[in-house]
C-alpha cells in the first residue's frame, strides 16, 4: 500500500493507536500523512512521542490516551504540553502498566484485565470511570482496567513481507504486536520488504512477533520513523528533533516548520531532512 492508501481508512472520530515508544520508532511517515489529511476528531492511544505533538499541533485530536508523552532527550513533547495547557485535547493519564493491560484485554477480547497498577494514586481520582472490582478468591480489590479497543493501529517496524508478517530489529517490540491485536484494523509501515524466507537472515526468528493475521496492509517507507530512532537502520535525529521542539517558540515559527517539512509529499520530506 502507499500511505495516503492507509490514511483512506481513517475517517472522522476514530480511535487509532500508534506503536513505538517515546521517540522511538514511530510510524512518522504515516503521521505526517494524516496531518496532510482533512481527517479528525481522532482518540490517539499511545505511549506517546511526536506522533501525539504533530497530530495535536495539526488540530486533529480531540482525545489522548496516554502513560506519558516524551520525546525522550525532551522530557516533554512540547506541541502535546502546548494543546493540554491550552485545553484543546481531552485526556485519560493512566499507569504505563495499566496502559498494556488496556491493550491486553482489547487484544483478548476481554471486558477488563485486573492490575494492582493505579491503587492508592490519583490515577483513580482523575480518571473516575476506572472502577475496581473485588477478587473473587479472597478480599483483595484491584483496578479493572478497561480494553483499549482500537480502529485502527499504526506500527512501524524495521522489516516485514508482502503478507503483512513484520520483523523489529532493535532492542524492543515495545507494544506494537498487542497494538495490532487491540485493532479492528491494523497497518504496518517497514523500512524494507523482504521475502518472507529472508526472515532469519535479518536476525533471530523470535523478532518475528508481528503475524500477518493481524495485518491489512503494509506500507515500505525507508526512513519511515525520523525523526525518532529505527535501531539498527539509524539512531533519533536529535539535530532535528531539538528544531522540532523549538518550533513551538511562536507561531511564525511553527509556520515556517510545518511549510518546510509537514505540508509536502514524503519524498520532499525525505529529501529536505537527508
Amino acid at each position: 500500500m502507499s500511505l495516503d492508501d492507509v490514511v483512506a481508512h481513517l475517517s472522522d472520530g476514530m480511535t487509532i493507536g500508534i506503536g513505538g515508544w517515546g521517540s522511538r520508532r514511530k510510524p512518522m511517515s504515516l503521521v505526517r500523512a494524516i496531518c496532510r489529511s482533512p481527517v479528525k476528531d481522532l482518540t490517539v492511544v499511545s505511549y506517546g512521542g511526536a506522533d501525539v505533538g504533530l497530530l495535536c499541533a495539526y488540530k486533529k485530536v480531540r482525545k489522548v490516551v496516554f502513560g506519558f508523552v516524551t520525546l525522550d532527550s525532551i522530557p516533554l513533547e512540547p506541541h502535546f504540553r502546548g494543546a493540554r495547557q491550552r485545553g484543546e485535547i481531552e485526556v485519560m493519564e493512566i499507569d504505563e502498566g495499566m496502559f498494556q493491560w488496556g491493550l491486553y484485554a482489547a487484544a483478548n477480547r476481554l471486558p477488563f484485565m485486573p492490575t494492582r497498577a493505579g491503587l492508592g494514586s490519583d490515577v483513580l481520582t482523575t480518571n473516575p470511570e476506572l472502577k475496581t472490582v473485588a477478587s473473587p478468591y479472597g478480599d483483595d480489590e484491584v483496578v479493572a482496567m478497561p480494553p483499549l479497543k482500537l480502529d485502527v493501529a499504526l506500527v512501524h517496524m524495521n522489516r516485514a513481507d508482502a503478507s503483512g508478517n513484520a520483523q523489529y530489529l532493535g532492542p524492543d517490540i515495545y507494544f506494537d504486536d498487542l497494538m495490532c491485536m487491540a485493532a479492528e484494523k491494523a497497518f504496518v509501515s517497514c523500512e524494507r520488504i523482504v521475502p518472507t524466507e529472508d526472515f532469519a537472515k535479518e536476525g533471530s526468528l523470535h523478532t518475528l512477533r508481528i503475524s500477518r493475521i493481524y495485518v491489512d496492509g503494509v506500507v515500505e517507507t525507508p526512513r519511515g520513523a525520523h525523526f525518532t530512532s529505527c535501531v539498527p537502520d539509524y539512531e533519533r535525529d536529535e539535530k532535528f528533533q531539538n528544531e522540532y521542539a523549538k518550533s513551538t517558540a511562536s507561531e511564525d515559527a511553527w509556520a515556517q516548520f510545518k511549510t518546510t517539512y509537514i505540508d509536502v509529499d514524503e519524498d520532499e520530506y525525505q529529501r529536505a531532512t537527508a
